[in-house]
């Protein structure tokens, strides 16, 4: 027994170590709701064809999904996209007619190559080729990309030891003169309410939702075998209790055994 808690006590040791970030840094990583909040419109990235993107140049015509993340993320970034899809999938409203989608990706170091060969991995998936044009993969500067950001209430962490970002997920609709209209939490969105945010935005309304699920990217990478801020609280909290069962355990039956020879004396 003594061994089994040994191997627990270095487990916990281990996978503690796992990650640069700290607890502080991940209750940082927040969506604030700004609605009503004017994207500015002198933004500058480059889109996927490594041509400049001058955001204001796509206001004024329809409402526009825009989506924070980054294209080399392992996990939650393509299961927000692929939620998204689902849900456009399901809608009454066409990309290209009704809105435009507008990915950003929060990593400096990202290229426009990476943005179009995400751009035709999504295109491929979405399946309506209306959307070639009204479907914009972008990068940019880390000073474009902080601003953007911040008006938008997207805040996010840079882990430097396993070079991911920690983020919330969801994706923010804009009204067509590039106001903040509404926010869509989570991962699996609901088609019901991104259309009535699509619908909303159009009108140039802006609400807040009360609600407000969402999750961390930054978990267990299956390729660095490591794990991520959110993962390492659950680990560090579910070892701490095992200890304490075993602990336990452990007293209660070396109690019973003592009663047990005082018994047979």
């Amino acid at each position: 027994m003594k061994l089994v808690i040994l191997y627990f006590a270095i487990v916990v040791a281990l996978v503690t170590t796992a990650c640069a970030l700290t607890p502080g840094d991940l209750s940082r990583v927040t969506f604030e709701q700004h609605p009503g909040q004017q994207i500015s419109r002198d933004l500058v990235f480059r889109d996927q064809n490594n041509q400049p993107f001058r955001l204001g140049d796509h206001f004024g015509k329809q409402p526009i999904i825009l989506v924070l993340g980054y294209y080399r993320c392992p996990m939650l970034c393509s299961l927000i996209n692929d939620g998204l899809i689902h849900a456009l999938q399901e809608l009454p409203l066409n990309m290209g007619r009704d809105f435009q989608l507008i990915n950003v990706s929060i990593d400096p170091a990202e290229t426009a190559k990476a943005a179009a060969k995400k751009k035709l991995e999504y295109l491929r998936e979405y399946g309506r080729p209306a959307a070639m044009d009204a479907w914009q993969f972008l990068v940019g500067d880390q000073r474009s990309i902080a601003q953007l950001a911040d008006q938008a209430g997207f805040r996010y962490a840079y882990d430097p030891q396993i070079h991911q970002y920690a983020h919330p997920s969801g994706v923010i609709v804009l009204t067509p003169k590039g106001k903040i209209s509404r926010y869509v939490f989570g991962v699996r969105l609901d088609a019901r309410e991104l259309r009535d945010a699509l619908v909303a935005a159009k009108e140039e309304k802006s609400s807040s939702i009360i609600s407000q699920v969402f999750l961390l990217c930054y978990h267990y990478n299956p390729i660095t075998g490591k794990y991520g801020g959110l993962i390492l609280s659950i680990l560090r909290t579910g070892s701490v209790g095992f200890l304490a069962v075993l602990a336990w355990w452990i007293f209660a039956m070396a109690r019973r055994s003592e009663r047990g020879r005082a018994q047979i004396n």
